[in-house]
């Protein structure tokens, strides 16, 4: 896979003080009888209960065995923006002809997520949930099924994962969201996912006093993560974000 497919990773992982190194771990989740496989990278110095990022890929890299290269130009690449995070990064990924919004692989994602909470002793105060494309549609539907789980959310290109006939399909979303913080991105235009889907769901969270930011350029298309990756205050807005300590 070329290098333009992982710069969205680049727009997420940027601006933040590199943590020089890391490993890539590769897991599996049972969802049933179904041993399903899933990354995390390591950072090399995470200090006690780190934060965890959840990134939930696009369409292209539906599949198993991992969606990450262990290997090449792209992996060197990658890796070398997972490490400037100090954070986990956990990476599932969705089975060819399904979506995250699929039943199977949400529980797949919060299973992933239990193990690497366990395994890593990872802050749960601190747990962030973002996705592009596809993987944008699967932040609103995996947060909606899990309210309060995450401590902020990034959509990038995303929307309603409800289907079209459901009515109020981005106010039902907004309501299981609740005050989440997030940060909703989309190319004006965007001829893959309509700019509508990413401008609703901010009016929706904007109706049920959501805690939302949102970027819209306008000229540009689908590949909004080159726009993404300029916007240097992202990765340090969203590892400031905490949930409240519970009563």
């Amino acid at each position: 896979m070329g290098n333009a497919r992982w710069s969205v990773l680049g727009g997420l992982l940027s601006a933040v003080a590199p943590s020089k190194g890391g490993r890539l771990e590769t897991r599996t989740a049972r969802v049933g009888a179904t041993d399903y496989s899933y990354q995390v990278h390591v950072p090399a110095s995470a200090g006690p209960e780190p934060p965890v990022i959840v990134f939930l890929h696009g369409i292209g890299q539906r599949g198993a065995g991992g969606f990450l290269p262990r290997s090449g130009a792209s992996s060197a690449l990658v890796r070398r923006y997972l490490s400037k995070v100090p954070a986990l990064i956990l990476l599932p990924q969705c089975r060819a002809g399904v979506y995250w919004s699929d039943p199977f692989m949400d529980e797949m994602v919060m299973t992933a997520l239990a193990q690497t909470e366990v395994e890593f002793k990872a802050d749960s105060a601190r747990l962030y949930l973002a996705g592009v494309s596809m993987g944008g549609y699967g932040v609103w539907s995996v947060a909606a099924r899990h309210p309060g789980r995450f401590a902020a959310l990034v959509s990038i290109c995303g929307g309603s994962p409800l289907p079209l006939r459901v009515g109020e399909r981005f106010t039902q979303i907004a309501e299981r969201v609740g005050r989440t913080p997030a940060w909703i991105f989309h190319g004006a235009d965007d001829r893959i996912v309509n700019v509508s889907e990413s401008r609703q769901m901010a009016a929706a969270l904007e109706a049920v006093g959501g805690d939302f930011k949102y970027s819209e350029y306008p000229g540009v298309g689908h590949a909004v993560w080159t726009q993404v990756l300029a916007e240097r205050a992202l990765m340090p807005w969203l590892l400031a974000q905490r949930l409240a300590p519970t009563p």
